[in-house]
């Protein structure tokens, strides 16, 4: 069925946009909400779909979707504009609603203003007519993927409990085929973590995409229930405890999670192999934004900077949320109909969100060697205390600390190799 265009009424932008700064940020945009027709065992989103009382079937309406970009256009003062498409499962919007996302960014484009798109996917519902039009509209498309069959089909399975591994590989063919630019993310988890060389050569060798992103795959035993930094000081347990061990009796993630020192040696022996054979010709995400801030270009990926939030979330219903990691009742700023997305973006609860980052460090974090490489890394996994029993350490804090030492110690073998020849 044919989208019919309406005409979509926006609430009045009434952020103070001084002359001559820039004003940017990025929302992931959840169109089917949390529906997804995959039933990954480590998915932190599926859940959403009860916390937040989302119909069995979410979907953004075509208002709502004009009312976004209408909104997510007019408060940005940037040249280049970046639409994030996830979920959920964003392809079971269908093909059609994001035909008609490319004729809504067109009519509310500013002169002289770039729009990018990207979609994360699981890759199961690519076809050729998926690919042809990613590749007309320059789409940057990520594909979730865990490595080898054996160990990507262990938490990444459908509904039924179907592997999903070749499916995923077909789509990567696709994407090849058509020439679509694609970045591989794979959830480093409590079991891919113990092979790291096997994971990123397969990445490297098999599915060869454009980047390559490992993501901790971790959550707080508590988080379908307990949002972040809401969780009890009392009930949180010191850094060298069995508690903060994943598998555990009283430990405080999922059994799933990857353990702490493990996400530092995956890590470190990727950095290792990808340093000796690799620099220079592919692209891992995490060892871009580490060279960056060693040599003061500052950071490329949110969980590292100093303050965050500016990468935001919006439901199918218009509900924006302060975070893609922090959709939880008690961080949601409110709903575009009602207030302009830019308000809400740049409002004072937003900032102070934005820097209690830092602002909440332990002083443990504060006096780090690594601090700057850092930043106590995202809030929403500092439920650790420290040695001195002080609440607020990341859980992955012992991990980063391996392979920071281990890429700060290549720092001028670096350098060299970046100097023009």
């Amino acid at each position: 069925m044919r989208l019919i265009p309406t005409q979509a009424e926006s609430p009045p932008l009434r952020t103070m946009q001084l002359k001559g700064q820039t004003y940017r940020y990025h929302v992931m945009v959840k169109p089917s909400g949390a529906q997804c027709n995959l039933d990954c065992s480590y998915c932190f989103y599926l859940h959403k779909q009860d916390m937040l009382h989302q119909p069995k079937v979410p979907r953004m309406a075509e208002s709502m979707l004009e009312l976004h970009i209408k909104q997510y256009i007019q408060a940005q003062t940037g040249d280049e504009i970046v639409f994030s498409w996830q979920g959920g499962e964003p392809t079971l919007m269908g093909l059609e609603f994001f035909q008609r996302v490319v004729e809504l960014q067109k009519k509310y484009k500013k002169p002289n203003q770039r729009i990018e798109n990207d979609l994360q996917t699981n890759g199961t519902l690519l076809d050729e007519g998926w690919c042809a039009f990613l590749k007309k509209n320059n789409f940057l498309v990520g594909l979730s993927i865990d490595g080898p069959a054996d160990l990507h089909d262990i938490h990444r399975y459908n509904k039924g409990g179907k592997p999903t591994h070749a499916k995923v590989m077909h789509a990567a063919a696709l994407l090849h085929h058509y020439q679509v630019p694609f970045n591989a993310l794979c959830v480093v988890n409590r079991d891919n973590s113990k092979r790291a060389l096997e994971v990123y050569r397969f990445l490297r060798d098999q599915v060869k995409p454009y980047m390559i992103q490992f993501i901790p795959g971790m959550e707080s035993a508590q988080f379908q229930q307990t949002a972040p930094g809401y969780w009890n000081p009392k009930d949180l347990p010191k850094v060298d405890s069995s508690a903060a061990q994943p598998g555990t009796a009283d430990s405080v993630v999922t059994d799933w999670s990857i353990a702490a020192d493990d996400w530092g040696i995956f890590l470190s022996t990727v950095w290792k192999e990808w340093l000796q054979h690799d620099f220079g010709k592919v692209f891992i995400d995490q060892f871009e934004n580490v060279i960056s801030m060693m040599f003061g270009y500052g950071a490329q990926k949110c969980v590292s900077g100093q303050i965050c939030g500016k990468s935001l979330a919006i439901e199918h219903n218009g509900d924006l949320f302060s975070c893609d990691h922090f959709v939880y009742p008690e961080y949601k700023l409110g709903n575009i109909q009602e207030t302009h997305q830019g308000d809400l973006v740049f409002s004072e609860r937003q900032k102070k969100f934005a820097y209690a980052k830092s602002n909440s460090l332990p002083e443990y974090c504060r006096k780090c060697p690594y601090l700057q490489l850092c930043w106590g890394d995202c809030p929403k996994d500092r439920f650790l205390k420290t040695p001195d029993e002080e609440a607020g350490l990341h859980y992955l804090c012992s991990g980063l600390k391996k392979f920071f030492h281990t890429a700060t110690t290549s720092k001028s073998e670096i350098a060299k190799r970046l100097q023009p020849h």
